[in-house]
């Protein structure tokens, strides 16, 4: 443990070492300095079945139907049956503060950073402690729990389904951003090596606070900053970290779902590699694409009957990249209608039927994958491809569905549309293009 404090001291300087990292324990755990997050400023507990409900359908994440970090195959049996064009509340729970090297004790490690009991979560807590359908593997499993699936009446192969995000609640007043030794934008790669570009000084977490070799999870140095949610003079929920100094640093909310997708993937297990929760694929999953929050629509390629709707992973903000490993994750209660679209009909963009497409209502949102069938034969992290995709799929959809020449399109996606990167975390990279609606 001095190992681990010594090498934050030396990469934060003693007085934000300080300041950031109040409470030290054994998996590396870091609470903000400032005052609680249960405040009378703070959003309500939403508990599950309590508070507002929005959809027609509602679906809580209990331990005998969730799925902790892999996703469903396209043979899982459904947890929800709904017809076309019918909503849903789902009570998502964020995996950060019951995962292994955080001592999967959801009320013990709440508890470090001055939650009370009653702030907890309850399906957190019994997800944590009961969940027994999969053996857990740290090292080799996704990290999420993830919900569903929800089968959605008269879904077919080569279908769409639209999924609109009509609310996203935090259920808690906090949330946790993590950074873990061998991930991120800045890891230590397999055998110790460092990465192109960086030195290993540079590496983060600290290559000497890197305790994996114990083997056990609460030893590994890894890092996990508490971060209290407040309400500004203004009415906005605030995400709020430490600085040098006595003002904190603020940054808006923006909730979403970093996970939803569709039965991808045939597997005969439910631990199959080509299952796992981290990589996102053509029917979604970890796409990890902060646009997606309420008001936006997700178009997703059908691949099995019913659908197979799923989702995990709740963020309550995200930069662009998520390059310290995960966004501010917290447990949301998400509405969303969830609409079938067949081939030949209007209802969903021509590049939906075979890729995943998004849209706001300011924008049109065309995605690139640098591996899109996830794990299966092998694993492509190469930010170019996504890139490459992205802009394919936006030359198609600007030709095939806004009328465009398609020489006049790549001119125009040069001049006057942005392609962000979307997350260089989840093994598949991703980039998204924004395409502005007012141009047209």
């Amino acid at each position: 443990m001095l190992k681990v404090r010594d090498a934050l001291v030396s990469a934060l300087g003693r007085r934000t070492f300080l300041q950031v990292m109040a409470a030290v324990g054994a998996g590396g755990t870091a609470a903000a300095a400032m005052p609680g997050p249960a405040s009378a400023a703070a959003p309500a507990i939403l508990q599950p079945g309590k508070g507002p409900i929005h959809g027609k359908h509602y679906l809580r994440s209990r331990p005998d139907e969730v799925r902790w970090g892999y996703v469903p195959s396209t043979g899982s049996d459904a947890v929800l049956r709904m017809r076309s064009g019918e909503t849903v509340t789902i009570d998502t729970v964020s995996h950060e503060g019951i995962l292994e090297d955080q001592g999967r004790d959801p009320v013990a490690w709440f508890a470090q950073h001055g939650v009370k009991r009653d702030g907890v979560l309850g399906d957190a807590v019994v997800i944590a402690r009961d969940y027994a359908r999969t053996a857990r593997n740290f090292d080799v499993d996704g990290p999420h729990i993830v919900t569903g699936p929800i089968q959605i009446i008269g879904a077919e192969p080569g279908d769409v389904l639209k999924v609109e995000v009509l609310s996203a609640l935090p259920r808690v007043p906090y949330g946790v951003i993590s950074s873990r030794h061998g991930k991120g934008a800045l890891p230590r790669l397999a055998g110790g090596a460092v990465p192109a570009g960086i030195t290993e000084s540079e590496i983060m977490p600290p290559v000497t606070s890197d305790g994996r070799g114990s083997g056990d999870p609460r030893r590994y140095g890894n890092v996990s900053v508490f971060t209290p949610v407040r309400t500004s003079r203004k009415g906005a929920l605030t995400g709020v970290l430490p600085r040098r100094g006595d003002r904190p640093v603020a940054f808006p909310l923006n909730p979403f779902m970093g996970m939803m997708g569709v039965a991808f993937a045939d597997a005969p297990t439910m631990t199959d590699p080509a299952l796992n929760s981290i990589p996102p694929t053509l029917g979604g999953g970890n796409i990890d694409i902060n646009l997606l929050g309420r008001g936006a629509t997700f178009y997703l390629p059908v691949f099995a009957e019913g659908a197979l709707f799923y989702v995990g992973d709740p963020h309550m903000a995200m930069g662009n990249g998520e390059v310290a490993l995960t966004a501010m994750e917290g447990s949301l209660r998400a509405t969303f209608r969830l609409t079938v679209v067949k081939k030949g009909r209007p209802g969903a963009p021509s590049v939906a039927f075979r890729y995943p497409f998004a849209e706001t209502p300011e924008a049109w949102v065309p995605i690139g994958l640098s591996d899109p069938d996830g794990s299966q034969g092998g694993q492509g992290n190469d930010l170019d491809i996504a890139m490459r995709r992205a802009a394919v799929n936006a030359l198609d959809f600007l030709e095939h569905d806004l009328g465009m020449h398609r020489a006049v399109a790549y001119a125009y996606l040069s001049a006057a549309a942005s392609f962000e990167v979307s997350q260089v975390v989840d093994r598949t990279t991703g980039v998204h293009a924004v395409i502005p609606k007012n141009h047209f």
